[in-house]
């Protein structure tokens, strides 16, 4: 090989070796982005910029009842706030256990089956819908206002509409007040699962698929057509927090969740919270924490509801 040739030789080598530096670069550089963007987008359930809110359709007006909070949590983290509204109870248990919500309104017997089965969540506080009340609302035993159904052991032998095995003031509670007139809510009564406390009322009030039934006081009161017979209080339903999130968001969401007022949060600039629909399911919140849902366990074990195991 003659001098011209060797070198054009040794240049060819030196641009091929270069072009395979520049490319092993190139592929660190990607490779490097990509493992970024993941580590920024690691704990939540879409990516960093984004905060998955789930509910459970309590009733027709779920979403609207969250909005101005979703709203106002959008606000003040700088976030995107997309609504999540499981099918049932069950489906919200999933999804937290998949990691797949960031913030979310649980009752008080998912928030224990869900963490229960290794969904990793923190409670931040519960709503109150009036000033001066504290968290808990009533599961309420319900029959037509013409029924002579008097008490709960009446209960015995009757058609009786729960609204959803994960849920605490339309089943979990119901089945514990009944085991203590000694009726069994599967054996001992036909349950007819509503899906929602509003369907409940509805089903009882009509007294054709339902001779009595259970849900929660809010829904209860919006109708003519039944009468409670008992009630008991029920520790107030949870909005919790992924443990799986930054450190520094969970405070920044405990921050803002633990204790508001609706004034505060329509001083703030959230307008869609001046309504007479969300006053009537929303006055501030207050600070809970896991603590607070012994109650729950406790009936757990007493009842050994198959949904409290892991």
């Amino acid at each position: 090989m003659n001098l011209r040739a060797r070198k054009a030789s040794l240049a060819l080598a030196g641009a091929a070796l270069l072009a395979l530096g520049l490319s092993a670069c190139s592929g660190t550089a990607d490779a490097a982005e990509q493992s970024g963007a993941a580590d920024a987008n690691a704990g939540y359930a879409v990516d960093a910029n984004t905060l998955v809110f789930g509910v459970v359709p309590d009733s027709a007006d779920t979403e609207t009842n969250y909005q101005p909070l979703m709203d106002y949590i959008a606000q003040e983290t700088g976030k995107t706030v997309e609504y999540h509204e499981s099918t049932d109870y069950a489906a919200l248990i999933e999804a937290a256990i998949a990691g797949k919500v960031d913030v979310a309104s649980f009752s008080g017997f998912t928030y224990i089956t869900a963490t229960n089965n290794g969904a990793q969540l923190t409670p931040i506080s519960s709503i109150v819908t009036a000033e001066g009340q504290e968290p808990g609302y009533y599961s309420q035993a319900i029959v037509p206002v013409d029924s002579d159904i008097t008490s709960l052991a009446d209960f015995k032998g009757k058609k009786v509409c729960f609204v959803d095995p994960s849920s605490t003031s339309g089943y979990l509670f119901p089945t514990y007040n009944l085991l203590g007139e000694d009726i069994d809510s599967e054996t001992d009564v036909t349950p007819v699962f509503a899906g929602k406390h509003d369907v409940s009322v509805q089903k009882v009030g009509e007294g054709v698929e339902c001779e009595a039934g259970f849900a929660e006081d809010s829904e209860v009161e919006k109708s003519d057509k039944v009468k409670v017979i008992a009630e008991t209080m029920v520790p107030g339903a949870p909005i919790v927090e992924s443990a799986t999130l930054p450190d520094e968001l969970k405070q920044q969401l405990r921050d803002i969740l633990s204790e508001v007022t609706i004034d505060e949060i329509i001083a703030s600039g959230v307008t869609s919270a001046d309504s007479d629909g969300f006053r009537s399911v929303f006055y501030a919140t207050k600070p809970v924490d896991d603590a607070y849902y012994d109650t729950i366990r406790d009936i757990c074990e007493k009842t050994n509801a198959k949904q409290c195991q892991s």
